[in-house]
């Protein structure tokens, strides 16, 4: 998902299989580490939850929200137009390959040194819900909240300082590059045949262009 989200135009973390002990392991860079001549440095880093100010219990999620994490970020970060939308992109494809386990730890900001920009993306799952016509993230995404559909995600479109035009051409760039190089991604990256049909329905779900 990391490959496919980066052949998307996604800011994703450095990350590679390794055989280890006869298993394919992932390997992820860690991105709030630096190694220096004196050491690891450390940057600030501050997850989607804290800028949101709000509560992992399931009763207390109304302020899981992209168009108001949105807004925080645009305060917050030193490129927000830049940010805004890498964040829409983002959501896209969270919507396309049906990834419900977008919490707002899944998402952060991060600072080297002074400025705040949004972080790479570090956290991409499919997911195989049974409904063909309705998915639902794990943030509200549009007027029809958590609703993972196209037009739902386009109705917010202006909060994340994209243009109507410009963020349909997101939206409908991005399906043809997961519909059309998905499933040889998988297999080019060692996903057996067996898994890649499990999880097929995961990717640009019907429900999608309702």
């Amino acid at each position: 998902m990391l490959q496919l989200a980066r052949e998307c135009g996604i800011v994703t973390v450095e990350s590679r299989i390794e055989t280890v002990g006869g298993k394919d392991v992932l390997l992820v860079k860690r991105f709030d580490r630096e190694k220096t001549n004196k050491g690891y440095t450390r940057a600030r880093m501050v997850s989607g939850l804290t800028i949101l100010r709000a509560d992992e219990a399931p009763g207390a999620r109304q302020n899981w929200s992209y168009p108001v994490l949105v807004e925080e970020l645009r305060r917050i970060v030193e490129e927000p137009k830049k940010d805004a939308k890498e964040l829409f992109r983002r959501v896209c494809f969270n919507v396309l390959i049906s990834n419900t386990d977008d919490h707002t730890r899944n998402h952060a900001i991060i600072a080297k040194e002074k400025s705040w920009k949004l972080s790479p993306a570090y956290d991409l799952t499919p997911s195989t819900p049974i409904s063909l016509e309705r998915r639902d993230l794990a943030l509200d995404c549009g007027d029809q909240g958590r609703y993972a559909n196209a037009k739902n995600i386009l109705s917010q479109h202006a909060r994340f300082l994209l243009e109507r035009p410009e963020a349909e051409k997101i939206v409908n760039d991005m399906k043809a590059q997961v519909e059309g190089t998905w499933y040889d991604t998988m297999r080019a990256h060692g996903v057996a045949e067996q898994d890649v049909e499990r999880i097929r329905s995961a990717f640009v779900y019907p429900g999608f262009s309702l």
